[in-house]
């Protein structure tokens, strides 16, 4: 005859069903917690972006002029628009946005593209609707080598490129100026299924040390572009408005 202790066997089954239960949903919470704070960025601001492509003129408040410095500045500002999404924006986990979507309001190949600073400019062989600014001392750090990336310059097909013809692809390190037109605003992504919106994507990115620019799709490769333009561009610090310029002029 088994004498048993079934009240003890009982509550130390119901002590461990407790904590597997506290576990799991102390995983979900802190899952809720990663997700809200990897997407809250852009999520708050996607309705403002939205309603502008919509209705440009009832946002005109939002518009940065292309050309406009922002108070003291290094940096004009490239295109005429709004900074929809900023430096650190997240729309994939894990993968924070490099630079600033600057959305036009207009079809493709309306708005102009300029030149943020003097520099060299590339356009690699195989690239449709990108160029890139070589900048040989950073104005914020005198002496460090930079480039601005600037993309999406093609309609969604990628069979059209709205990239200046004064620099067709294979162009290397040829001198502009600021304000040197580089191409207009268009939608391409890369994925003809999958257009962007018509939008400029611009990122200042790093230099490998050896002369060449880093991979720009790597957020570490790439610099917080809020003091280079004048504006509140970095999501974690500005995680919910658009930025806009507090005192501005036009070239």
């Amino acid at each position: 005859m088994c004498v048993c202790n079934h009240a003890g066997y009982n509550l130390a089954m119901s002590t461990q069903r407790t904590l597997i239960l506290v576990i799991v949903l102390g995983v979900l919470i802190g899952l809720g917690i990663y997700i809200y704070v990897q997407f809250r960025t852009s999520a708050a601001r996607t309705p403002t972006v939205m309603a502008y492509i919509k209705d440009p003129a009832a946002h005109a408040s939002l518009v940065t002029k292309a050309g406009t410095r922002c108070g003291n500045a290094p940096f004009i500002f490239p295109s005429s628009g709004m900074p929809g999404y900023l430096w650190g924006d997240v729309f994939q986990a894990g993968h924070p946005h490099q630079g600033v979507d600057i959305f036009a309001g207009t079809d493709v190949d309306v708005t102009e593209v300029i030149a943020v600073y003097p520099g060299y400019l590339t356009r690699l062989p195989d690239w449709k609707s990108s160029v890139i600014e070589r900048i040989p001392s950073d104005p914020l750090q005198p002496g460090t080598q930079i480039w601005v990336y600037y993309t999406h310059m093609a309609d969604a097909s990628g069979s059209k490129s709205f990239v200046a013809a004064d620099f067709p692809p294979g162009t290397t390190e040829k001198y502009i100026e600021a304000g040197t037109v580089l191409g207009r605003q268009g939608d391409y992504s890369g994925d003809p299924g999958n257009p962007v919106g018509v939008h400029l994507h611009i990122s200042v990115v790093r230099d490998d040390g050896s002369g060449h620019f880093t991979n720009e799709l790597d957020i570490n490769n790439t610099y917080d572009p809020s003091p280079y333009f004048g504006l509140r561009l970095n999501a974690k610090e500005n995680p919910d408005q658009i930025p806009v310029c507090a005192k501005s002029e036009t070239r």
